[in-house]
């Protein structure tokens, strides 16, 4: 027997690095980001914000703010997934605004990258950035944090799977 879909989908799914040019249609994006709202979050409070940039030279520039990754910029569309850490921080203080609204964008992207593969569509999750260039670039205020940027495109090359470490070196059983 074969595995669960889900489980296939999570074992199969990639982190794309190199794009074709064709354009992802609008109803597949709507389909992503709506799986990244139905993500679970500290008390249903959904503190995010997802910015969608298609233009070619803010996608150049979140590449340079990127730390120079330019296959971001070859990439049909980046989404850049932010935090609002003062809804958080309302119900749940501190740690709500440090770690819980990091959490459940995190939570977020997750979706979005399932979601992305199982429509044939590339992702990968990029965290190295400079954090102040991002809101400039698509004009963020201070309060909104950005956490990701999600490249997403078809796949014109797709890596090979990465190793993983075994259970019994990741799990404690007590």
């Amino acid at each position: 027997m074969g595995l669960n879909p889900v489980l296939e989908l999570i074992k199969n799914r990639r982190s794309i690095r190199s794009f074709k040019k064709d354009p992802i249609p609008e109803e597949d994006l709507k389909l992503i980001l709506e799986a990244a709202i139905w993500a679970p979050s500290a008390g249903n409070l959904q503190p995010w914000h997802f910015v969608v940039v298609r233009n070619p030279e803010l996608k150049k520039l979140l590449s340079i703010a990127a730390l120079n990754q330019t296959f971001i910029a070859q990439a049909p569309v980046v989404i850049v997934v932010c935090a609002l850490p003062w809804i958080s921080s309302s119900r749940y203080g501190k740690r709500g605004e440090e770690l819980y609204c990091l959490q459940d964008t995190a939570a977020a992207v997750q979706n979005m990258l399932l979601a992305a593969a199982s429509l044939g569509i590339g992702s990968c999750w990029v965290g190295a950035f400079d954090e102040e260039a991002v809101k400039k670039i698509v004009g963020l205020t201070n309060k909104v944090r950005p956490v990701a940027l999600i490249p997403m495109g078809y796949p014109a090359k797709i890596p090979t799977p990465p190793h993983r470490k075994p259970i019994r070196e990741v799990v404690s059983w007590i």
